[in-house]
């Protein structure tokens, strides 16, 4: 019996056949995506935010226009992972207001990532897509986007692997990967190449920015310059404030 079939010897003739031929391996299709319409405008409007007494953030305002993407760059400290959190409805602004498309695909990269560490690669790409994030898929569709998008960030080879058993530079991968599996017309990251060697930040950055670059929104929080740098605009956060330049 070779490998990879499935032969049973047919009873009065006494010889074999394939009940199955051997499966092809086909290299996953691309995740393919449309210009998006654009959702609405992503922006804080004089936000404070305060927790165990402290003030986070004060009277904090940015604006993000779809085909935008905003750096949200200062100190540790400063807030930025906050306001990202903020951003993406996760936590509530104690005066101030959040303005976001509550329709809009949302992909966020947070710090930690909150990946489940007993899941697999694969499986953490795909449970946003099982939980129905871009309705009804079919298993054989949500295999074919994870898998796509492991591979956009170079994890094929690792898909089945635990998340513990795999680097922190990869398992942010997967967590991009999971960010950009839904097709995200918004994508919110905090430190987004913080692990990342110069190849793989170059990368990534170029996969999130083309969110922007098809009409999507991205905040990016960062203390990366060269990631700053791709930014359409930046805002300095310094002790929970906007600095001005």
């Amino acid at each position: 019996m070779s490998s990879g079939r499935h032969r049973a010897a047919e009873p009065d003739r006494g010889y074999v056949f394939d009940l199955e031929p051997d499966p092809v391996e086909v290299a996953p299709a691309p995740l393919e995506h449309d210009r998006i319409a654009g959702p609405a405008t992503l922006a804080a409007q004089s936000v404070s935010y305060a927790r165990a007494g402290r003030t986070i953030l004060d009277q904090v305002s940015m604006r993000a226009e779809p085909g935008q993407v905003l750096a949200v760059v200062g100190p540790s400290g400063s807030g930025k992972s906050s306001l990202l959190a903020l951003l993406a409805g996760l936590e509530r602004p104690d005066s101030g207001t959040v303005e976001r498309e509550p329709r809009a695909r949302t992909g966020l990269v947070l710090q930690g990532y909150g990946l489940v560490a007993v899941l697999t690669a694969a499986e953490n790409v795909e449970a946003p897509l099982q939980a129905g994030v871009l309705g009804r898929l079919s298993p054989t569709e949500i295999r074919r986007r994870s898998a796509a998008a492991l591979d956009s960030v170079g994890l094929t080879p690792v898909a089945d692997h635990l998340i513990e058993e795999l680097s922190g530079g990869q398992q942010q991968r997967v967590a991009i990967a999971r960010a950009l599996a839904i097709d995200p017309s918004v994508v919110l990251a905090d430190e987004l190449s913080a692990e990342l060697d110069h190849e793989w930040r170059e990368r990534v950055v170029e996969l999130v920015v083309d969110v922007a670059r098809r009409g999507g929104v991205v905040v990016l929080a960062t203390h990366d310059p060269e990631v700053a740098g791709r930014a359409d605009q930046v805002v300095r956060l310094v002790d929970g404030r906007v600095a001005v330049a």
